[in-house]
């Protein structure tokens, strides 16, 4: 069944934009209209077509999220400004360094040069986001592109800035843990044979953890090629496997659950949430369709679940702050009274977006104190592998030298 974009008034004045399934656009205006409402504008959305390696194009895009934010902000001044869109996209591209970047922009100026629109030429390319397609694409249908491409690039900046702060705090314990793997590494292939010469004529039996130590470090000595090549590809897997489907959900597990960062887990997506949802319905975009969007952009594989149920019952005419409180463990007290006010109020993008600041605050405060509460815990690592090393390998070797 296709689906059809829609712009709509009542009586009053008030204006509504959306999609909707049905047959025709004659039932899809019956239905409008037994709601109040009188269709201004309706196109049937197209389905992009989809490119068979999307999925990895994705994973490898080369296109950062700060790429995507200057290229909103850029457009959406040089639109305000009076310059036509392939012109703009022209311009736009011929000051992007990034190749990746520029060779999309230039055919995105070929495609609106045929004649299609720019959300459906953005949707092609699995760069950019569902939000950024459906925001520009509502700025097409209101005829106010330039509004929505700004308040595109505020959201992009305040992401971008939001998850900065988050990896900044986890490129100290990164660091720390490399350097662990590299240098145990090192050990185990060129260190510990030296010592292993010591024993070699004890008769007597030596502890099940220096057997293992030596066991392993004969093997990793052996076959430093198998060690070297093994080690860059399993942390070429880990990397490609946590940006494929399956692996975000794992780690949306995983890091849900962290007793030290599933605090800064519920805040970001609160704090996205509040963000995009109050970006998303002052453009013009529908309740129901503003959380559909959100359960298809946030990462973590809990909350787009929850917002994917909410959707529904929200569209079945339930109150967003009744569905929110059904899911304690991700959306705190605070998120579900700020939304309840603001629907009270008729204010919910403005209350949406204070508490989209009070947590980005938040985050700003948790996310320094991150690495002084992260620095014990590798302290507490480091020590027991050193100490643990030091028990299996060094005390056995004072007991050699006692019974010589």
């Amino acid at each position: 069944m296709p689906t059809f974009i829609y712009t709509a008034k009542n009586n009053k004045g008030e204006s509504r934009r959306g999609e909707m399934e049905g047959e025709n656009k004659r039932l899809i205006a019956e239905a409008l209209r037994a709601e109040g409402f009188f269709v201004t504008a309706m196109d049937e959305k197209k389905e992009a077509k989809k490119n068979k390696k999307a999925s990895w194009i994705k994973i490898f895009s080369g296109v950062s999220l700060k790429d995507r934010m200057m290229f909103a902000r850029h457009l959406g001044v040089m639109l305000s400004s009076g310059l036509s869109l392939p012109k703009a996209l022209r311009v736009i591209s011929s000051q992007t360094k990034n190749k990746k970047f520029r060779q999309i922009l230039i055919d995105l100026e070929a495609d609106i040069k045929m004649g299609s629109n720019l959300a459906d030429s953005l949707e092609k390319y699995p760069v950019f986001d569902e939000l950024s397609v459906n925001m520009i694409r509502v700025g097409e249908m209101g005829g106010n592109m330039e509004e929505v491409l700004g308040l595109l690039a505020d959201q992009l900046e305040k992401e971008h800035k939001l998850l900065s702060k988050v990896r900044g705090a986890m490129y100290y314990p990164s660091v720390i843990l490399i350097v662990m793997v590299v240098v145990g590494i090192a050990m185990m292939t060129y260190v510990v044979p030296k010592l292993t010469t010591i024993f070699e004529d004890i008769k007597t039996g030596l502890p099940w953890s220096t057997q293992m130590i030596i066991t392993t470090s004969k093997y990793m000595s052996g076959h430093q090629l198998t060690v070297l090549f093994g080690t860059i590809g399993a942390a070429l897997f880990l990397i490609v496997f946590f940006r494929t489907p399956a692996g975000k959900r794992s780690s949306s597990f995983i890091f849900s659950r962290l007793p030290m960062i599933k605090n800064v887990v519920s805040k970001v997506n609160n704090a996205r949430f509040a963000r995009i949802y109050s970006s998303l319905t002052r453009s013009g975009v529908s309740v129901v369709e503003s959380l559909k969007i959100i359960s298809r952009t946030l990462t973590n594989n809990a909350y787009q679940k929850a917002f994917r149920e909410i959707s529904e019952e929200v569209q079945r005419g339930k109150s967003l702050h009744e569905e929110l409180a059904k899911y304690p463990r991700l959306f705190p007290v605070l998120t579900i009274q700020m939304v309840e006010v603001g629907e009270e109020t008729g204010k919910t993008v403005d209350v949406l977006v204070n508490l989209a600041n009070f947590y980005e605050d938040e985050i700003d405060q948790v996310t320094k104190n991150l690495s002084s509460i992260i620095e014990p815990v590798l302290m507490v690592i480091i020590g027991s592998a050193v100490g643990f090393f030091a028990i299996s390998m060094i005390l056995p070797m004072y007991s050699v030298m006692e019974n010589m």
